[in-house]
C-alpha cells in the first residue's frame, strides 16, 4: 500500500471517520481508514451500550442535521440487514423558566417537529406515574428519540466501507501529515515507518484531535478532553417493565443544574441509564480512570429522588462506564478545513463535546464532500468554522445557559 495512492485517507476510526469511509466508498472513491488502536476500542467516545437521538436542542443549527441522520441510520439499517437503533419519544423537562429548555420549545414549529407541552398532572399521566415532576416545571414530549448501539454502530459502518471497498487498518497511528509536492495531495506518516499518499485527508481522531493538528500544523484547536461517567441505577422490583421502550418510556433530557440524561432500560435488565452532562479534564494518554465518583455521580442522587422517586434506587449506582467528551468552549463542533499550506487538502472534524454521535451519519456525509467536493450542499456550516475562536475565544455567542461548563473543573 506504500505505493498506492489514496482519494480519501480518513484518521480515526470511531464513528464519524467510519461513517466518512463508508460515504466516500460509496461515491466510488478509493478510501483509506486508519485507526490508532483497536478497532472498536473502548478508549474514546465512539463505544458503549447506548447513545440518545434526539432532534431537540436549543441552538437552532442541530435539528436539520439530526433530521437528516435519522433517515441516513434507517437506510444503514436496511443496507446492512440488521438494527443499531431502536425508536422512541423523546422527553426534555425542566424548570419552565430555564432559557435552554424554552430555546428548545421554540426551535420545534420552526424545523416541524411535533411537540406537546405538558404540565406535571399531564406528565404524570402520559407516563403512568414513573416521571414525576417538581412544581414548577413543564415538559416537552417529541416523536424523534431514540437509542443506539454505539460499538454495533461503529462495526456496522465499518461493514458497509469495506463492502464498498474501503481498506480498513487498525494499530496504525498517524505522526504526521505533509503535502506531496510532486504528486499533489498529500501523504501520511505512520508510527510505524509507513507512508500513505491521498488526494485529500480527513482528521476525526476524537481526544486525540487538539496533539495530532498541533503536531501536523502547529495550530492549537481550542478542544478539551474531558473524562467523563456513565452511571446504570437499579430500578426497584416491581416497576421495571414500566422503564422499558415497549413501556413508552423515552430517552430523555433534564434541563437546569445539573443537565441530566438517561435512556430506557434497555442495556441491561433491570437498570436504567442516568447520567450527568460534564466531566474532569483530562489528558486522553494519561487518564485517571478512577475519577468516577464526585460530582458526576452524586449530582445523580436528588434528582432521581426528586423525579423517579419510589421507583429508581437512588443510594449508588451499580455500574458505571468510562467515556471521553471533546469538549470546545462553545460545546458546538469543529468541521473546516484546516486551511495554511494545506487548504482544502486536508479536513479536520472535532469537539464534538458529548453530543455528536447522533449525528454521525450526517457528519460522515458532509466531511465526505467536503474531502470530494470541496464543498458541501445542504447544511450551512458557518457555526463550525475553525476561524470563530479567532474573533472570540468563547465562540459562538449563547442564548441560553451552558450545560457543560459549570462541571468542567470539578
Amino acid at each position: 500500500m506504500d505505493g498506492d495512492g489514496f482519494d480519501v485517507i480518513v484518521v480515526g476510526a470511531g464513528i464519524m471517520g467510519s461513517c466518512t469511509a463508508y460515504e466516500a466508498a460509496k461515491r466510488g472513491r478509493k478510501v483509506l481508514l486508519l485507526e490508532r488502536f483497536d478497532f472498536l476500542h473502548h478508549l474514546g467516545s465512539s463505544h458503549g451500550e447506548s447513545r440518545t437521538i434526539r432532534a431537540t436542542y436549543p441552538e437552532d443549527y442541530y435539528a436539520s442535521m439530526v433530521l437528516e441522520s435519522y433517515r441516513l441510520w434507517e437506510e444503514a439499517q436496511s443496507e446492512i440487514g440488521y438494527r443499531v437503533h431502536t425508536r422512541t419519544s423523546h422527553f426534555d423537562m425542566g424548570p419552565a423558566a430555564n432559557k435552554s429548555l424554552q430555546c428548545v420549545i421554540a426551535n420545534c414549529e420552526p424545523n416541524s417537529i411535533d411537540a406537546r407541552i405538558l404540565d406535571r398532572n399531564q406528565i404524570h399521566d402520559v407516563f403512568s406515574g414513573a416521571i414525576q415532576l417538581p412544581e414548577q416545571w413543564i415538559g416537552v414530549v417529541t416523536d424523534v428519540g431514540g437509542v443506539i448501539k454505539p460499538t454495533k454502530a461503529v462495526a456496522m459502518f465499518q461493514a458497509l466501507a469495506i463492502v464498498r471497498g474501503a481498506v480498513l487498518r487498525d494499530h496504525t497511528e498517524v505522526k504526521d501529515i505533509g503535502r506531496d509536492e510532486p504528486g499533489g495531495g498529500i501523504w501520511v506518516a505512520t508510527a510505524g515507518g509507513e507512508r500513505f499518499r491521498g488526494r485529500k485527508c480527513v482528521l476525526t481522531v476524537g481526544a486525540w484531535m487538539k496533539k495530532l493538528v498541533q503536531a501536523v500544523s502547529g495550530l492549537v484547536l481550542p478542544i478539551q478532553p474531558l473524562h467523563t461517567t456513565i452511571c446504570y441505577w437499579k430500578i426497584k422490583e416491581g416497576y421495571e417493565d414500566e422503564f422499558s421502550p415497549e413501556a413508552g418510556f423515552p430517552t430523555f433530557a433534564s434541563y437546569g443544574e445539573p443537565y441530566i440524561y438517561g435512556t430506557p432500560s434497555m442495556e441491561f435488565p433491570g437498570l436504567i441509564k442516568i447520567a450527568m452532562h460534564g466531566g474532569h479534564p483530562c489528558d486522553p494518554e494519561r487518564r485517571d480512570w478512577e475519577s468516577s465518583s464526585g460530582v458526576l455521580v452524586n449530582s445523580v442522587v436528588p434528582w432521581i429522588e426528586q423525579v423517579l422517586r419510589g421507583r429508581v434506587e437512588a443510594g449508588r449506582p451499580v455500574m458505571t462506564q468510562a467515556c471521553m467528551y471533546s469538549m470546545t468552549p462553545d460545546g458546538d463542533f469543529i468541521i473546516d478545513f484546516l486551511g495554511g499550506e494545506f487548504g482544502k487538502d486536508v479536513v479536520v472534524a472535532g469537539g464534538f463535546s458529548g453530543h455528536g454521535f447522533k449525528m454521525g451519519p450526517v457528519v460522515g456525509r458532509i466531511l465526505a464532500e467536503m474531502a470530494i467536493d470541496g464543498e458541501v450542499a445542504g447544511f450551512e456550516l458557518k457555526h463550525f468554522r475553525l476561524g470563530r475562536f479567532e474573533e472570540d475565544p468563547k465562540g459562538n455567542a449563547k442564548k441560553f445557559e451552558d450545560p457543560v461548563s459549570s462541571h468542567v473543573n470539578q
